[in-house]
């Protein structure tokens, strides 16, 4: 139990140091939301090493400790609408088994994006927001992309330390 625990610990400040280096560090395209995902990763990385309910704690953790540290109650509400249509899309994904994480990454992306752009239009109401959701797709599978890409790297080389560790 203490194992699973600092595994826990540890995916979440993971997560939380990547989305500090996002903070730092913004994407220069100039697009409001853009960004790479890097914690992403890390949910990612606990969904096919941990399982769906590690997976979900640590976005779910994520979110939380992010609004309150960088953020305000309203990126809060964009956060968890994109982090948890995100995760039941990765699941999914995760459990038909027919996806590889690249695949269930982009998915992820892709839906992170229309949960936030979902949450802008309701509390916005502004029917432009659609021209929007191009650019935010696209870049959301791009991510999504690079993320799985860096999760199938680092995937097979976990095993021997999570053995290790559990």
């Amino acid at each position: 139990m203490a194992k699973r625990l600092a595994r826990f610990g540890l995916l979440v400040a993971l997560c939380f140091v990547f989305s500090y280096l996002e903070f730092l560090l913004p994407l220069p395209f100039g697009v409001p939301g853009m960004k790479l995902g890097l914690s992403n990763l890390v949910v990612l990385v606990a969904l096919y090493s941990g399982g769906p309910l590690t997976a979900g704690a640590v976005s779910l953790v994520r979110i939380l400790l992010n609004g309150f540290t960088f953020g305000t109650p309203l990126g809060m509400l964009y956060s968890i609408a994109g982090g948890v249509l995100s995760f039941l899309g990765m699941w999914l994904l995760y459990k038909i088994r027919h996806f590889s994480p690249v695949g269930v990454s982009i998915l992820g992306g892709i839906l992170h994006n229309i949960g936030q752009l979902s949450v802008a239009f309701a509390l916005l109401g502004v029917a432009g927001l659609i021209y929007y959701a191009p650019i935010l797709l696209i870049s959301g599978a791009v991510a999504g992309f690079l993320v799985g890409l860096v999760a199938s790297a680092v995937l097979p080389r976990l095993k021997g330390v999570w053995g290790r560790m559990g």
